[in-house]
């Protein structure tokens, strides 16, 4: 058995039952019934399950090079991870910049509730995702066995880059989110510090350089703290070039190249610390400042999704509207199925998607998952839809969807 899967267990917040025996019921229970790889099995919906008030979730892990559509958890290593999530939500750190507050962080300890699921629910062509949670795996290990970074380099800097819309900062918390999970053992919980980049720029001179020390003051209150993973995240990280590039010429005052100086004299301080991993994001890959790019151990880029992504943004969609019986029809078959059976005859309902998918390539995944919304909302009236018709409905969606795109973008040619 040289493949493995990650099983994911999501306690009850008041449960008490020792983590060895729920492992043992939860595996029996797997064992005996049939799913695919990334499912989600909410316990909380199964009154007269025996887990039911013990666990709330199971989540089934994706199996890199797995051919089979179900997995076989009587022939895979099963790795175990037991938590519980954190209910509350962002704090905020506001700090007085002159006459007002702004908001300059916020914190978010991990794992959070409000990032349940998001993992599960991003789709990307290839093992984007894999292959970052392994290059952040990597990195916090050379750093917790104290590998000299004067011989091996290793910042531990992950920067995505792409359009709008395309899931970076999602895939940032994300990430976040399920290394503190996979890391467990080593760390007890973790946190997530998304700086506001924009905010650090006071209209007062000399009070941005204040407001990075202070943000970054608390920072370190986390960081020492060896128990706590400090996973911190700089979005549209753009903004630090474009700051330093108007100062350069002469259209912002001096102060903006300090706070850039600053904050990147404080990023070079914190991740000497062996327990944080730096999250960064850009739309304009061009702009990104390039003594951030020095400081990336992993530059990754996110485009739009390709057709088979697409099926598997629209493919978790309509499940859910079938679950949740707003549509009526038969659950759709995975992209597994699809590869597998190229040259097979389709459903009608399942070509109908396939050519919407087609349809749809060169949307965000951000439209995406607008797009059943749409369709329900401006093209469809009643329940219990049956699914041919949505599908419809989901294609005169796209449609508007595309034309208001090109519309918006011929205003910005003229």
């Amino acid at each position: 058995m040289d493949k493995s899967v990650d099983v994911e267990i999501i306690l009850t917040e008041y449960n008490n039952t020792t983590k060895k025996s729920i492992v043992a019921v939860v595996e029996n229970y797997l064992k005996n019934k049939i799913f695919r790889p990334n499912s989600v099995i909410n316990f909380e919906r199964e009154n007269t399950n025996i887990l039911h008030g013990v666990v709330k979730t199971v989540i089934i892990g994706e199996i890199a090079g797995y051919d089979k559509s179900f997995v076989d958890f009587n022939n895979l290593n099963i790795n175990w991870f037991v938590y519980k999530l954190d209910a509350e939500g962002p704090l905020l750190q506001n700090e007085e910049d002159g006459e007002e507050e702004v908001t300059i962080s916020t914190q978010l300890m991990l794992p959070s509730e409000s990032l349940f699921n998001l993992w599960e629910n991003l789709y990307y062509d290839h093992s984007i995702k894999q292959n970052l949670l392994k290059y952040a795996q990597t990195m916090m290990e050379f750093s917790d066995k104290g590998v000299d970074q004067n011989i091996i380099s290793c910042n531990r800097v992950i920067l995505l880059h792409g359009p709008p819309g395309t899931g970076k900062t999602s895939l940032c918390k994300a990430l976040a989110q399920k290394l503190t999970i996979r890391m467990g053992k080593r760390f007890g919980s973790g946190v997530l510090i998304e700086i506001n980049s924009h905010s650090l720029f006071s209209k007062w001179f000399s009070e941005s350089g204040k407001l990075v020390n202070k943000m970054f003051s608390k920072i370190n209150d986390f960081i020492e703290n060896k128990d706590i993973l400090v996973c911190v995240l700089m979005d549209e990280v753009e903004s630090l070039a474009h700051a330093r590039n108007q100062c350069v010429s002469g259209t912002e005052p001096s102060d903006s190249i300090r706070v850039v100086n600053a904050l990147l004299t404080q990023i070079d301080k914190i991740k000497q610390h062996s327990n944080v991993l730096i999250f960064a994001t850009s739309n304009m890959t061009e702009a990104i400042d390039l003594a951030f790019i020095d400081r990336a151990d992993i530059k990754q880029h996110l485009g739009n999704p390709s057709k088979y992504a697409i099926y598997k943004v629209y493919y978790s969609c309509i499940n859910e509207l079938i679950k949740s019986k707003i549509v009526t029809g038969d659950t759709l078959e995975s992209t597994d199925y699809l590869i597998s059976n190229e040259d097979k005859q389709y459903s009608p309902e399942l070509k109908k998607l396939l050519d919407l998918c087609e349809t749809s390539v060169g949307l965000s995944g951000r439209s995406l998952r607008k797009i059943p919304f749409l369709a329900h909302a401006l093209f469809l009236e009643g329940d219990q839809i049956q699914l041919g018709d949505f599908l419809e409905a989901m294609e005169r969606a796209v449609h508007k969807e595309i034309l208001e795109r090109k519309y918006f973008e011929q205003i910005k040619l003229t």
